[in-house]
């Protein structure tokens, strides 16, 4: 089996989508309502926005394959939020659920956490709806911390969690 992690280039927007799109569908089912479920999950928004990411040169993306098939992806970028001026923000990590808890994850966030330490950033922080105990477990294992943040999304609560790199 061969693993692989590289950056998203031009040409990479479908397997981004989909793979978003299908771990939206298996983590948030039972957090987010049917119809807002629903709507983020429509695979030409999600092409569309990756487009435009590409296009704007905005955030850095990751993909991992699995024997040259895409099956993970990440966003890390300069926080969006005041209060975490200064500190990087993973946007997003996804990937098919049919091969969660195998390591995969591990290994995207290990490279995503590794490059923004390497981009001089000393803190990341990232936002995760409360509900989602199976993201929460993975987060924390990595040596992520809750912190006293948290705010609305959609139809549930989200939360901040933070950690620092050494």
């Amino acid at each position: 089996m061969e693993i692989t992690v590289r950056r998203v280039r031009p040409g990479d927007e479908d397997a981004l989508a989909y793979i978003q799109t299908e771990s939206w569908k298996a983590a948030f089912a039972g957090i987010l309502d049917e119809e807002t479920l629903t709507r983020c999950t429509d695979i030409n928004r999600a092409t569309d926005m990756y487009k435009r990411l590409s296009e704007e040169k905005k955030g850095n993306g990751y993909i991992l394959s699995i024997d040259e098939k895409p099956h993970c992806i990440a966003y890390w970028d300069a926080a969006r939020d005041a209060e975490f001026n200064g500190k990087a923000e993973l946007i997003c990590i996804h990937s098919l659920p049919d091969n969660w808890h195998k390591g995969f994850g591990s290994r995207m966030m290990d490279r995503v956490l590794k490059d923004i330490k390497d981009a001089g950033y000393s803190e990341a922080v990232l936002w995760v709806f409360r509900d989602n105990a199976r993201a929460r477990a993975f987060y924390e294992a990595k040596g992520f911390a809750l912190t006293e943040h948290s705010r609305q999304a959609f139809d549930a609560e989200e939360i901040v969690y933070s950690i620092r790199l050494q």
